[in-house]
């Protein structure tokens, strides 16, 4: 249960802070990510490294989304603070990413070969989402590219989050296998 907890709940969030963007409510996404946050301390969740790798993934979106801004890649909607620095309501959901991966997302630590290049993919197509469906997200420059770029950060983001993940949640109960893929 607290497994579907944790997956919906990062769905609220990411809904708040896009949509929230989308209609220039900059703090909706904060706001959600430190409900998010708060439930993450309650005694009887098991933080196993999460908040460790909290502060992995805000410095690898921060580099990320600025990095989209400061090329003229991509612009985003209510921007606090000022382009060319990633918006709070985004880090918001890098944030929240990072809660969810020795949680609902825990799969995704186990199996990082398979996973990483799959973030390359699904990573940007959120970015797609949010700039096609909600508008919180222009991308100016031609897609493909802004895509590609994307992609390979989301690449590099997801292997390094993984891995961390991996070494963060090792406890002397709920160690993960060395391998980096289970078999199935």
């Amino acid at each position: 249960m607290k497994t579907w907890i944790n997956f919906i709940a990062f769905q609220l969030v990411w809904f708040a802070a896009v949509g929230g963007a989308a209609y220039g409510i900059w703090w909706a996404g904060p706001a959600a990510f430190l409900a998010f946050a708060a439930y993450h301390r309650r005694p009887d969740v098991r933080l196993r490294g999460d908040f460790s790798l909290m502060w992995l993934a805000l410095a690898l979106g921060f580099a990320t989304d600025t990095l989209m801004a400061a090329a003229g890649l991509s612009q985003y909607a209510a921007a606090i603070p000022a382009a060319p620095v990633a918006p709070l309501w985004i880090l918001s959901l890098w944030a929240g990413f990072a809660l969810t991966l020795n949680h609902s997302m825990r799969w995704l630590t186990e199996r990082p070969l398979l996973v990483v290049p799959l973030a390359a993919i699904v990573g940007p197509t959120t970015y797609y989402v949010a700039a096609r469906a909600w508008g919180a997200v222009t991308i100016i420059a031609p897609v493909e590219i802004a895509l590609g770029v994307l992609g390979l950060c989301w690449f590099v983001a997801m292997l390094v989050l993984s891995l961390a993940a991996r070494h963060f949640g090792r406890g002397p109960d709920d160690s993960l296998p060395l391998p980096l893929m289970r078999a199935p």
